[in-house]
């Protein structure tokens, strides 16, 4: 069962210099139908001004990561860690017992796009943990790349959690596969571009709650670059 959450439906906020759209309740929006999926709690799609961001501020006890779409996100921690993200760059910063961490448009004359996703580890109180891949463009091409798992598979981060992220790029006659045991669940989401999900017409920004399928195809990519989580079945109760 497929159940479509269009773009247009998420949450908008607007500070001038940060322009970002929610696709749980998140800050100020609150929806009480839309307050994550299984394990996962945040996509927060967001552009940042040139030479602007978020000051430090602190996190606890989630797995946070960062996919950046065009531009480069600047980012300093607690930890120590100072890096500069960039397209093909996957950061994941696991909060546990506390941490607080700046992110910066690193360019002075550029925005930068990208996402921010929070996943619930399975633990609490956890050391912190900061870790960054790059996934090239051909390791995505046609295909779902594994970037995220619980440990590590073929190069990828590790989560505190028993959740899987893929990340892949459709275009044009390319296809690609996923395989669910029948017991999970699956959370897609459109970065850009559009795409077709089991044969369900996707555009950018969309995303899909996904029960009781073993495979999910996706094909008929225009400029496709879609997110796919791997999840566990359960459901997240709705706020009142």
């Amino acid at each position: 069962m497929l159940t479509l959450r269009k773009a247009s439906d998420r949450g908008a906020a607007n500070h001038g210099w940060l322009k970002s759209f929610h696709t749980f309740s998140f800050a100020n929006y609150r929806n009480p139908r839309e307050q994550g999926f299984s394990d996962l709690l945040v996509i927060n799609d967001d552009r940042v001004a040139a030479g602007k961001g978020f000051g430090q501020h602190p996190h606890r006890d989630m797995e946070i990561f960062s996919y950046v779409l065009e531009g480069a996100l600047e980012h300093k921690d607690t930890l120590g860690t100072g890096s500069v993200i960039r397209p093909g760059d996957v950061q994941l910063m696991s909060a546990g017992s506390g941490v607080a961490h700046s992110e910066y448009n690193h360019s002075s004359t550029r925005p930068v796009h990208f996402l921010q996703i929070w996943i619930v580890p399975d633990v609490s109180g956890a050391k912190p943990r900061y870790q960054q891949e790059h996934f090239s463009t051909q390791k995505k091409r046609g295909r779902l790349q594994l970037i995220i798992s619980p440990d590590g598979a073929k190069g990828s981060l590790k989560v505190r959690q028993d959740a899987r992220v893929y990340a892949g790029l459709i275009d044009g006659k390319e296809s690609a596969t996923l395989e669910l045991a029948a017991d999970r669940y699956a959370y897609v989401h459109v970065a850009r571009g559009s795409v077709e999900l089991n044969g369900l017409q996707l555009q950018e920004g969309d995303g899909v709650r996904v029960r009781k399928e073993q495979v999910l195809t996706l094909s008929n990519g225009v400029d496709a670059e879609v997110l796919v989580f791997d999840l566990r079945p359960q459901e997240l109760p709705e706020m009142p």
